[in-house]
Formats: C-alpha cells, sequence, structure tokens
C-alpha cells in the first residue's frame, strides 16, 4: 500500500493505493476508485473491497473525503455533496496520470452515500468506464425525507432543519462554534430507550462503526452548517447520461435502502444491473462474511468484463 495525496480545490486530500497482487513494474493495470459511506473513513469498508480488488488485478484508489478524516478543509466534519463529487473527480486525474494505471480503463466504486456520489459524477465525468454501487444512498432524499417509513420526516421538520442550518452557517460567518448534529440523537422521533423508532440501517451502522471496524476519525456527528447542501443534492437526476457505460447496483433485500437502488436503476438506461443478495441488511454489505465475499466476486466479474 502507497500513502498518497491529491489537491481538490486548495484542500489535500489523503488516500491509499492498493497495487495488485504478482504487481509487475512498467505494466498497465486497470485501476478502480472506491468512495466511502457518509460518516466512513478510507481505512473502513473501503479498504475492505479495495484490497480485495487489488488481489484481483486492479489499482484500486481510497481516499478521505475532502473536510473529513485525514484530508483538509474546514470546517471539519462538514459533508458537502459537490465537494464529494468533485474529489472523485480528482481522484480520477491521479489515476489517470499514474505510472501504473491504464487512463482508458478506470472504473469507479462507491459505498452507501459514496455510491451516490459515484453515481452522479459518472453521469459527466466520461473517464469513468464502468460504475458501480454497493448499498447506494441517496443523501440527498434522506436528508429531505427520511429514510424509509420509519425515518419519514415531515415537510415542517425539513423546514425547521434548513433553519437551524441556515443559522449555523450565520454564527460560523460571524466567526461563531462550529455546531455539530446527530442524525440518530438530534432527531426527535428516534427514542434511544425504544430502538424500534430507529431505522434498521442507523443502528446496524451505530454498531459497525462503534464496535465492527472503529476508527477515531469516524465522522459520528457532522456540521449542521452542511445540512442544507446535503438536502439540495439530486443524484440520480441524470442517470441516463451514465449510458452506454455500464452501471452496477448491489444491495440487500432486507436494506432499508433497497428502495434507493430500485429508483436509481429505474431511471437508468442499459447496461445496467440491480444485483440483490437475499437476506442481506443495508450494512451486511460493509463487513458480514457472509455477503462480502459474494459481493467482491459480483464487483470482479464486472469491473473484469468492462474494464
Amino acid at each position: 500500500m502507497d500513502r498518497v495525496t491529491f489537491v481538490n480545490k486548495g484542500n489535500t486530500v489523503v488516500g491509499n493505493l492498493f497495487k495488485p497482487a504478482g504487481f509487475e513494474q512498467g505494466t498497465k493495470y486497470p485501476a478502480v476508485v472506491v468512495t466511502h459511506p457518509f460518516g466512513a473513513v478510507k481505512e473502513q469498508v473501503p479498504t475492505t473491497y479495495a484490497k480485495l480488488l487489488a488481489e484481483q488485478g486492479f489499482v484500486t484508489l481510497v481516499f478521505d473525503a475532502s473536510y473529513q478524516g485525514e484530508s483538509g478543509g474546514e470546517p471539519h466534519f462538514s459533508e458537502f455533496p459537490a465537494v464529494r463529487v468533485e474529489d472523485i473527480r480528482c481522484a480520477v486525474d491521479f489515476l489517470s496520470n499514474h505510472a501504473d494505471v491504464d487512463p482508458e480503463r478506470i472504473g469507479a466504486l462507491g459505498v452507501c452515500a459514496g455510491g451516490g456520489y459515484t453515481v452522479n459524477v459518472a453521469q459527466t465525468e466520461l473517464r469513468i468506464k464502468a460504475v458501480a454501487g454497493v448499498s447506494t444512498f441517496n443523501i440527498g432524499s434522506a436528508r429531505r425525507d427520511g429514510v424509509g417509513p420509519l425515518g419519514a420526516q415531515s415537510a415542517e421538520y425539513r423546514t425547521d432543519l434548513l433553519t437551524r442550518s441556515a443559522q449555523a452557517r450565520t454564527r460560523e460567518a460571524a466567526g461563531g462554534e462550529v455546531e455539530l448534529f446527530s442524525l440518530i440523537a438530534d432527531n426527535p422521533k428516534f427514542d434511544m430507550n425504544d430502538l424500534s423508532t430507529i431505522p434498521a440501517m442507523y443502528l446496524e451502522g451505530y454498531k459497525y462503526y462503534s464496535e465492527i471496524d472503529p476508527n477515531p476519525r469516524f465522522m459520528g456527528t457532522f456540521a449542521l452548517s452542511s445540512l442544507s447542501q446535503q438536502m439540495a443534492f439530486f443524484p440520480f437526476e441524470g442517470i441516463e447520461l451514465i449510458s452506454p457505460r455500464p452501471l452496477l447496483l448491489i444491495a440487500g433485500s432486507e436494506a432499508d435502502t433497497l428502495y434507493m437502488s430500485q429508483d436509481a436503476i429505474e431511471r437508468a438506461k442499459e447496461p445496467k444491473e440491480l444485483f440483490v443478495l437475499d437476506e442481506a441488511s443495508h450494512i451486511d454489505l460493509y463487513w458480514n462474511p457472509k455477503y462480502v465475499p459474494q459481493v467482491a466476486e459480483k464487483l470482479t466479474e464486472f469491473f473484469g468484463k468492462h474494464l
């Protein structure tokens, strides 16, 4: 593994580059840029899949989003969709100029919100030749409407959040402290004493990030000032522009976010595929040894065919 950096509009983005098993100097390899979920860092689920793909002959790149992890940007712990999309473009810049990468054979993989960002950037980033998402998450609809029936939020609550986000921006502009927001603790619908009130992906995500694969740089709370920009994001609006390049989305049959992948696939044009793993949840595809090998096998087949 090589520690690497590249720049996105003045922010230093920190990543890790994995080379194929049996790497030979002077050979040009296909490459895949892997984008992490909301809140995650590069060492977690993106590295799981980056390593598995590297074992199958791909150069893979994982990185911390701008404003998160080891990457630069203030206020830290901000989630700016437009910047996240540009991070991926800059990662493609890096790979396109790397001595060990064939610039005509670059693919992109995103997990959770990273899947939404990857689908979005691929609509106009033609250097990406094959597009894949795992447990793809539409962060825009999630922030506007909530996640599934259990997490559904009203128009009044949405307006309240936008008001609070605007107030947070005003305070920051005046030099005040950055207000942090929790998707679980700060939602009045969710009762930590009654876990049945909380969507499964949030509960399982908490366990994944706190117990299964913890990392001190994980973004458990985020800058409230960035919430309005998340609500303004519509990742699937131009998804038909990915065609004729191939699109693969992988989701669990029991994921409370499955409808997001179904929506994306319905909007997309051929060639496209929704691969559903029976009995798997959203978070299962991050780490569960019952499902990760199946996901990796499908991704290897997909990128092997199209890169």
